[in-house]
């Protein structure tokens, strides 16, 4: 058995509603830091955190500019707005707004987010992390990654550390219940990616296999449905399955579509969900000589029956056909994104080893050329 150490947040709630359970978790705290997106204020999970807060009478702050994918000064310029005597932090938001919040929380005055992006391990916990997620596919309540741009580099950056991994995670669908079908589409291939990368890592393990697998079985039961039918039951579900796949982060990490993916989110602004979404078929195909015996046993965890038919063939038509009703673009032109970029795009991503050590084929920049060519 393969030895894997494998970090979970401090506590999980789960349910609808269960946003009501802070009124017991934020006693004993007199300054809170709240950060959101900027249209939170309609959204009835949030309405009901700003009642809770208030009923108990805690001081807060609201932080609502928090931008998309944001690039390390402007996590920097949040952070040194923020008063010094917060003692937990309430991250109400998709991934950009859960990473600024775990990487302020292990940040102090001596300590900027560029030194963190030199050294990760400089980072201590120093502030008390809530995360509630608002769309059904970052995970990032479940990592200790923070996603960064570098803007002068045209780079985006993952600081992982262990004591970013939030205090509490609050998965309540309350919080994804209007959530735009764009997003239900680009967040949820963003779970299906971290789901299939992680079962095909390198550094897969039991544990994180038994969450990567049941994270695709819950994808494949109501992805589909929450979009199409925009079903509460199916994003509940959904929320649960980005949860696990997270976890499943965590424990053994994402490959080759992440890689890709970053040069394209770091130079060109494209959303991350959406990146991956566009660069999961290609690269599956391209690894799929060897993880073929792993997207079998995917086949047999998700369906569940004999079959004579090619299992790895259908899982990965399964996902293409998937890909389709979610109306995921097929090609970069549509972003102004072609031949002329490639090189830079194949250089950029074959930087990025922390994800492409993870990739059980190893790529060389040309490999990494012809994937971006199968999307232009």
């Amino acid at each position: 058995m393969k030895t894997a150490i494998v970090n979970f947040p401090g506590q999980v709630i789960y349910g609808r509603e269960s946003i009501k359970k802070l009124k017991d978790k934020v006693k004993g705290h007199s300054n809170v830091a709240l950060f959101a997106y900027g249209s939170a204020g309609k959204n009835k999970g949030y309405q009901l955190i700003l009642e809770i807060l208030d009923g108990e009478g805690i001081s807060y702050t609201e932080i609502r500019e928090i931008p998309a994918e944001p690039s390390y000064l402007e996590v920097q310029e949040i952070y040194d707005r923020l008063d010094e005597n917060v003692d937990l932090i309430i991250a109400f938001g998709g991934g950009s707004v859960i990473d600024t919040a775990k990487l302020i929380s292990i940040m102090d005055r001596d300590l900027s987010v560029k030194d963190l992006i030199d050294d990760s391990s400089k980072g201590n916990k120093k502030i008390k992390t809530i995360t509630i997620p608002t769309t059904c596919g970052t995970g990032a309540e479940a990592t200790p990654n923070s996603i960064v741009l570098i803007p002068e580099e045209d780079l985006k950056f993952g600081i992982v550390n262990d004591e970013m991994l939030p205090d509490l995670v609050i998965l309540d669908p309350i919080a994804i219940e209007k959530l735009p079908k764009k997003i239900i589409a680009y967040t949820g291939v963003d779970a299906l990616c971290h789901a299939i990368e992680c079962y095909t890592s390198n550094k897969a393990n039991d544990i994180s296999n038994l969450f990567s697998l049941e994270a695709l079985k819950l994808i494949y039961e109501n992805l589909e449905q929450a979009y199409i039918k925009e079903d509460m039951k199916a994003k509940e579900k959904m929320l649960l399955a980005a949860y696990y796949a997270g976890v499943a982060i965590a424990a053994a990490g994402t490959t080759a579509v992440h890689a890709l993916s970053y040069p394209l989110g770091g130079k060109y602004r494209m959303a991350h969900g959406l990146s991956n979404a566009m660069l999961l078929l290609p690269v599956m195909k391209e690894n799929k000589d060897v993880i073929e015996d792993r997207l079998e046993k995917v086949y047999d965890y998700i369906w569940e029956r004999d079959s004579s038919e090619n299992k790895a063939e259908a899982v990965l038509q399964w996902m293409e056909e998937l890909l389709r009703i979610l109306e995921i673009p097929t090609s970069l032109k549509e972003f102004n994104i072609d031949e002329k970029d490639l090189d830079y795009l194949a250089e950029a991503a074959f930087g990025v080893k922390r994800l492409l050590n993870n990739n059980m084929k190893e790529y060389d920049v040309e490999t990494i050329k012809q994937i971006y060519l199968e999307i232009m």
